[in-house]
């Protein structure tokens, strides 16, 4: 399924306090500098239209949470819902993801990865683009806090079966853990992205894994 059209964002909406560029975080890395503190780090790998940010960050408001979409006019989206809801414990920034993974954050700096139904790329001679690859996944591996956790979910099993067998392949991560199903509180409680929500009223499976660095 396809994205479909965004609602037009309130110019009047400041969004400097939500909406970043690549150039504009912190080099060497230090998430104080983002969110002024130090709190634990979580990273939305492809926040979309920002769902799973303004639900999780006001419901944790002693973590930090920052969302990576390269797609610019839905990070505007995503960044503009925080923004109108005042929510000062998350950021969005307009970028690609494995490279701040790959040039920005150091190693031990995050408290958990979110990957909620990354782009499959149907076509063979494209699926070298996925995201869910064995550079990226080392670097989640990598950039993970002792404990820490990864959180993947796709509606396609073939991306599904394949992503784990990287992460078996790449990694050390235990898992993966079954991720129980959460019931619906209302139209969009209890759905991580707008498009698990679309999965659910559809009737089409999700596959959910969370994977976990070891303590040592």
């Amino acid at each position: 399924m396809g994205r479909r059209a965004l609602r037009k964002i309130d110019p009047k909406l400041d969004l400097s306090g939500h909406l970043l560029q690549f150039d504009q975080l912190p080099n060497p890395w230090d998430s104080a500098v983002l969110f002024g503190r130090i709190a634990p780090l979580e990273v939305e790998v492809g926040s979309g239209k920002g769902l799973f940010l303004r639900t999780e960050a006001p419901a944790r408001p002693n973590t930090d949470f920052l969302g990576i979409e390269i797609a610019r006019k839905y990070a505007q989206f995503a960044a503009a819902g925080l923004a109108k809801r005042a929510i000062a414990n998350a950021r969005v920034v307009a970028a690609d993801a494995l490279r701040i993974f790959s040039e920005l954050l150091p190693n031990d700096c995050l408290a958990a990865v979110h990957v909620y139904f990354p782009d499959p790329w149907w076509k063979k001679r494209h699926k070298k683009r996925r995201v869910m690859r064995d550079s990226f996944v080392r670097d989640v591996e990598r950039t993970l806090v002792p404990t820490g956790t990864l959180h993947f979910w796709t509606d396609v099993e073939e991306y599904f079966q394949e992503s784990l067998g990287i992460l078996a392949a790449s990694t050390r991560l235990s898992g993966p853990f079954s991720v129980p199903e959460m019931l619906a509180e209302n139209d969009l409680g209890g759905y991580r992205t707008h498009f698990e929500r679309r999965m659910k009223l559809h009737g089409e499976p999700v596959y959910r894994a969370e994977l976990r660095k070891s303590k040592a």
